[in-house]
């Protein structure tokens, strides 16, 4: 496990320090501009939550954007440095930045004694993020929280359902179609993330981390372990607090987020994709009319609304596939008690499977 470094916060090149530099989609920032006139720069990050997604960072997330001394965006997941997600990303009001400038304006609310942070749950997931990251903020620090295999998979494939990424709604199904999907068949028609539903690779948990350690030393990264955080939020975010650096007396409030839930109805549930992205010619001219008739806060309301209605509490646990999922991943849960030097083993159940 990491330990806090316990140096004070970092001083920021000038633009005309930084020059013009480029976004993991290799698109230039168009800030580079102001560099004759020497103009400061937006603040960079000084701390990323890169992952995982289900093992509760958007709780994290909000627990720290409350904290005085953090500033974090109000909207979680920029994606800006996971390449992989940037070819098509889901339409969304607030929007995805595509260039450091854009990415960097994120950032213009937070004051010079604020630590700045963000977080994307796919970083740790992406092949391109931990590089592209260190490029920009070398300094930074990185936070990551893992969660048991078997329970991360059937969460995220619950919330790729959601999501409009995943169409499958069996996730042994889902799982069986890694090989096909890897070769680019039998994909989702209007996935988004067409990589991210080869389930598999969201548990190879030190490779991951071997990402980001090849580009920050040890005391620069935090790695916690969902259970944990579950069973102690505060705790667990005063934890996160001293490793930032900040006060970690301040109030700690508990934060339920970004629960798991289950389609009422898969055909419903694509209507009501098409009419929220405009996809087709009925759905782009009924999604025109709403628009200009209704102002942005309450469509976003009544969506979310109508959404709400679409979804249920998830169906039990399928126990055999739960099981047949930690017998498969049980050497990735090895190799990761023996990096952390922890006993994940135990505490996941796999040292009682046959």
């Amino acid at each position: 496990m990491s330990r806090l470094a316990g140096e004070g916060p970092r001083s920021l090149p000038t633009v005309a320090e930084q020059g013009t530099r480029r976004g993991p989609a290799g698109e230039a920032g168009r800030g580079s501009g102001a560099a004759a006139v020497g103009h400061a720069v937006p603040r960079v990050p000084d701390f990323f939550i890169v992952g995982q997604p289900k093992s509760g960072t958007t709780a994290l997330h909000e627990m720290l954007r409350r904290h005085p001394q953090i500033f974090m965006p109000e909207g979680k997941e920029p994606w800006f440095f996971a390449a992989e997600l940037l070819e098509r990303t889901p339409p969304r009001p607030e929007g995805t930045p595509r260039t450091l400038e854009d990415y960097l304006a994120l950032f213009e609310g937070a004051a010079p004694d604020q630590r700045v942070g963000e977080a994307s749950a796919l970083y740790l997931w992406s092949k391109t993020a931990a590089r592209s990251i260190a490029e920009v903020a070398p300094e930074a620090r990185i936070i990551a929280i893992l969660r048991e295999p078997a329970s991360l998979l059937r969460s995220l494939h619950l919330q790729f359902l959601q999501t409009y990424v995943e169409t499958e709604p069996d996730l042994r199904r889902a799982i069986e179609l890694e090989d096909a999907r890897r070769a680019g068949e039998q994909l989702p028609r209007y996935t988004y993330w067409p990589s991210a539903l080869l389930y598999s690779d969201h548990v190879r948990y030190v490779s991951q981390l071997r990402r980001y350690a090849e580009l920050f030393p040890p005391e620069r990264m935090l790695v916690l372990i969902y259970d944990d955080f579950r069973a102690d939020n505060e705790g667990t975010v005063r934890r996160v607090l001293r490793f930032l650096g900040v006060d970690e007396s301040h109030p700690v409030q508990a934060v339920e987020a970004n629960p798991s839930v289950q389609m009422r109805s898969a055909r419903l549930h694509e209507m009501l994709h098409a009419l929220s992205v405009g996809r087709g010619p009925v759905s782009r001219a009924l999604k025109a009319t709403v628009k200009a008739a209704t102002p942005k806060p309450l469509r976003q309301n009544a969506l979310r609304a109508t959404q709400k209605r679409f979804y249920l509490s998830p169906e039990p646990v399928d126990e055999r596939l739960m099981l047949e999922l930690r017998r498969r991943f049980r050497p990735e849960v090895e190799a990761l008690a023996e990096y952390l030097h922890a006993d994940l083993l135990g505490r996941w159940g796999y040292d009682e499977l046959d």
